[in-house]
């Protein structure tokens, strides 16, 4: 168990506000000059990831909190797309793995493309585990918050975070003014997908086509159209953060990220599919009464290893789970 939780709640309160206000103020200056398209220059190639310019100003960010954070407060371990290996930094440079607190997971930007073009918010994810060793895994997560990264022309962005076993809390910030208020979190209570927004995740080329069909298929099962008009609406929302908060908040009903199933079925490599640090922050749907569960139907255990490869499943409520679910089970099995 992680010893004062609440601190470390208020740590990632702080570095997520200086995540928010950096890029928030890159995008209007970019905006402005009309240079947008400079934060989308290709930066590096690390880790098994492309580095956008956007992407470095968040790295910098990070780097120093946590070498103040660990010079402060002891050794601890971060986790991190662009980092090589499995993507395991140690704060002190000169401490041991085994001796850090905890492991901070972290994906600065989820869904960079879509912020870099100043389309759509993007989402700063982290969550924290015990540190137990490179065994460790999602479920080992106790605390999790995510912060949105809006465009240069939102009014308002919302934080949620939890801290496991005492629910999730949500707050929407004023980007005009600073004044903050708190927020309710309710998923969906309808029971069908019928009038409302589900999708399978599909946003690259790569198998798309498959993974269309499927969802094609999963559709006409558990939401058949028996009249003229769609009963299900697609949003691609290309980031696994932005896709949970669209449960969370009632927007959504379900959505699933199966790209590692299907690419493994189509002979692919798993490129640009969901990772660890992309849904470290399942514990706050979850808390929420968002249900999360691989293609399974089991809980999510990846190891905290930025290259191991994530589909999951998320539902606003046990009916739609229940409704979803088996047929989803069952067609990947055809």
């Amino acid at each position: 168990m992680l010893n004062n939780p609440q601190a470390l709640v208020n740590h990632l309160h702080n570095l997520h506000d200086q995540l928010q206000k950096a890029l928030l103020a890159a995008l209007t200056a970019a905006d402005v000059k009309s240079t947008v398209g400079d934060l989308s220059a290709v930066a590096d190639v690390r880790g098994g990831d492309t580095i956008y310019a956007i992407d470095t100003i968040a790295e910098d960010i990070i780097d120093a909190y946590c070498e103040e954070w660990a010079a402060a407060e002891g050794p601890l371990v971060l986790i991190s797309e662009g980092i090589e290996d499995a993507g395991w930094k140690v704060f002190p440079h000169d401490a041991r793995e085994e001796d850090a607190r905890f492991l901070l997971i972290f994906d600065p930007i989820d869904g960079t493309r879509n912020l870099m073009f100043n389309k759509r918010s993007s989402w700063a994810l982290s969550g924290i585990a015990p540190n137990k060793g490179r065994e460790t895994t999602l479920v080992d997560i106790e605390v999790a918050m995510m912060t949105e990264l809006p465009t240069s022309r939102a009014l308002l962005a919302d934080q949620l975070w939890a801290i496991q076993g005492e629910g999730a809390f949500r707050r929407i910030r004023n980007l005009h003014d600073g004044s903050e208020q708190d927020a309710q979190i309710r998923p969906s209570q309808e029971t069908t997908l019928s009038h409302g927004f589900s999708s399978i995740a599909k946003f690259f080329p790569p198998g798309k086509a498959a993974m269309a069909e499927f969802e094609e298929l999963l559709f006409e099962e558990v939401a058949p159209n028996t009249g003229e008009n769609p009963l299900v609406f697609d949003d691609q929302y290309m980031t696994t953060g932005g896709q949970l908060y669209e449960l969370m908040v009632g927007h959504d009903r379900f959505t699933a990220d199966l790209r590692p199933v299907f690419f493994k079925k189509l002979g692919l490599p798993a490129k640009l599919v969901c990772h660890p640090y992309d849904i470290c922050v399942e514990l706050i749907a979850r808390e929420a009464g968002v249900i999360v569960v691989d293609e399974h139907g089991e809980r999510l255990s990846a190891l905290l290893d930025i290259r191991a490869d994530v589909s999951w499943c998320g539902y606003a409520n046990q009916a739609v789970h229940d409704r979803v679910q088996p047929v989803l089970e069952r067609l990947l099995t055809a």
